[in-house]
């Protein structure tokens, strides 16, 4: 398998844990996103809307952080561990999927970026959208351990890296104890891989 990778990305380091997690071995390929490698004629094929990350294995080629997560758990996991297949279980680990998507890269992703990568925005309103919505996940994580169920799935993924990454966008964290335990058990979990910026 290949990832199509950039480094100080969310999104991709979603792809890296999941496949760290599962045991996968994969090479990656770094696209750089300075130098506009993400909107070659090249990557396009891969992935239409010129982003990261893809990943390719044999004949299948699958785009978009959270389709990949999906895809990686359906395939590589035949025990329903980081994707439940019941009914329930999979529609509360798609709402989260869904929030990463929009709500964490609104929030948390945009608070990073503005001063980390030099994004025009408010930042201020970015700092409050952030902190309101990590404030969601302390809420959902009130008396439980994980997102969905009682162990990691790919929702937890899907959401961690946003939040590990906000102290880039100079949001503290000491408000919310059980986001802060529960990203301590993320990265205690076997194989857990970080990034710069997250632990190692």
């Amino acid at each position: 398998m290949k990832l199509y990778d950039a480094a100080p990305s969310e999104n991709c380091q979603k792809a890296r844990m999941m496949l760290a997690f599962l045991g996968l071995e994969y090479e990656k390929v770094n696209i750089s996103l300075p130098d506009q490698a993400q909107k070659t004629p090249e990557h396009l094929a891969r992935h239409p809307l010129g982003k990261v990350p893809a990943l390719e294995g044999g004949d299948v080629t699958v785009w978009d952080s959270q389709a990949i997560l999906v895809y990686l758990a359906r395939k590589y996991d035949s025990g329903g561990t980081w994707l439940p297949t019941d009914p329930v279980g999979q529609a509360h680990v798609t709402q989260w999927l869904s929030f990463a998507a929009k709500e964490m890269w609104d929030g948390p992703a945009t608070a990073r970026a503005i001063p980390k990568f030099n994004r025009p925005g408010d930042h201020a309103a970015a700092q409050d959208l952030a902190r309101a919505t990590i404030q969601i996940v302390e809420d959902r994580l009130d008396g439980r351990d994980w997102l969905v169920g009682d162990g990691a799935t790919i929702a937890d993924i899907a959401v961690y890296p946003y939040i590990g990454l906000i102290w880039e966008g100079q949001v503290e964290l000491t408000s919310y104890p059980n986001v802060i335990a529960w990203m301590r058990r993320i990265e205690a979990l076997p194989n857990y891989v970080g990034m710069d910026g997250l632990p190692h």
